[in-house]
């Protein structure tokens, strides 16, 4: 395999970056895939392009596979740009690594190896022993490892990327003194979560806010606004909405809530509590255990998310003392916030019940990676800094 730099590429393949940049916008239009990665691929011949393709959902069509179909004969001796490794293994679908040597395929671009054990170099060995050449654009290797950080955190780390969803008032409110919270937000930015949520392999809450607010947690696609490419790009995933996770030490889950009335399944994490009978008669709930002390322990909880469900995204949508226990336990990949220009008042309910804080040294910090107006909101997007 030989591995390039865009400032190394000879005039004959001055378009590469081109093909390449596609490649992972086609893999970016994809909401999620999981528990597989999001993968794009465009074919060139001649330096025409011949066809595209990408990897919807689980069980459909590898980004590869898409492409070289549309391509038919004309595959013979292209250029495949593809976001990641191609897979080597029998899966739902074949080895992509096969059909491109099946399809005569000349040379193989990635910006990146895929870490999956199953995988792992796997892919490009067997190009590369089929005669096919492989070039690795490692100035991409960033932007690819972008656009699944929830399967590289699973698949390195073990458990899923975390993202914490707040929305809060300029003056840090999440509710008035009454409890009124609806809505806080504008329809811009609502609709902003339903992609979120859409995006995700679970979005996880607590008891607590099940009780106060009695929410679905579902996602709408209704109300994406979604364009007509970006319907047909996630036609497949939306239709397997993502899990939803309660932890819920007591088990005091209403069977009757919006969240088990509404289709899809509802897991419950408890603290070895004994579920009432008719909780646990609800098919479409599942009851875990996670920690063997009062309450439900984080850590655990998403290593069961990742080993037993493969999620590689959780987006928690929680009250104040649940998002402030990931915080506390530096379990937030990502926060994104979103503040409403509107004004609360001291006695309206805090964001988070973070106390204890002694020292400026101490306070937990953030970096700014993205800020966007939603209509009049503004969203925020921060990674939390060691201190």
């Amino acid at each position: 395999m030989e591995y390039v730099r865009n400032s190394d590429l000879k005039p004959a393949c001055s378009d590469w970056p081109v093909h390449m940049q596609r490649a992972i916008d086609l893999a970016e239009s994809v909401l999620t895939a999981c528990p597989n990665p999001r993968v794009g691929c465009v074919l060139v011949r001649g330096g025409q392009v011949i066809s595209e393709g990408w990897h919807s959902a689980a069980g459909a069509p590898h980004a590869e596979a898409m492409a070289l179909e549309a391509a038919g004969p004309a595959a013979r001796e292209a250029v495949a740009f593809v976001s990641l490794e191609p897979c080597a293994h029998h899966g739902k679908t074949g080895p992509c690594s096969e059909a491109l040597i099946a399809a005569g395929v000349a040379t193989v671009v990635i910006p990146m190896q895929d870490p999956h054990p199953a995988v792992s170099g796997k892919g490009i060995a067997q190009l590369a022993e089929a005669g096919v050449e492989v070039i690795m654009m490692v100035d991409f290797e960033d932007a690819a490892r972008a656009i699944n950080l929830g399967f590289l955190s699973r698949v390195e780390r073990g458990r899923p990327r975390v993202r914490m969803k707040l929305a809060m008032s300029l003056d840090g409110r999440t509710a008035l003194s009454n409890g009124d919270s609806k809505w806080i937000t504008d329809v811009a930015s609502r609709r902003d979560v339903q992609l979120l949520r859409a995006s995700s392999s679970a979005v996880l809450t607590g008891i607590g806010t099940v009780l106060a607010d009695d929410p679905s947690l579902t996602v709408r696609p209704e109300e994406m606004g979604l364009s007509a490419d970006q319907r047909q790009y996630n036609a497949l995933n939306l239709q397997n909405p993502p899990l939803r996770v309660v932890l819920d030490s007591a088990l005091r889950t209403p069977a009757q809530s919006n969240l088990l009335a509404a289709a899809g399944r509802v897991l419950i994490y408890s603290a070895a509590a004994a579920p009432s009978a008719e909780l646990a008669g609800l098919e479409n709930c599942e009851l875990k255990v996670a920690g063997n002390e009062a309450r439900v322990q984080l850590h655990p909880v998403l290593e069961s998310l990742a080993s037993e469900y493969y999620c590689n995204d959780v987006l928690v949508e929680a009250g104040p003392t649940l998002c402030a226990a990931f915080l506390r336990s530096n379990l937030v990949d990502e926060l994104i916030v979103y503040v409403a220009p509107k004004l609360m008042g001291s006695d309206g309910k805090a964001l988070l019940d973070l106390h204890g804080i002694q020292t400026m040294a101490d306070t937990p910090t953030f970096e700014v990676i993205e800020t966007q107006q939603l209509e009049r909101d503004v969203r925020l997007r921060l990674l939390p800094q060691v201190n």
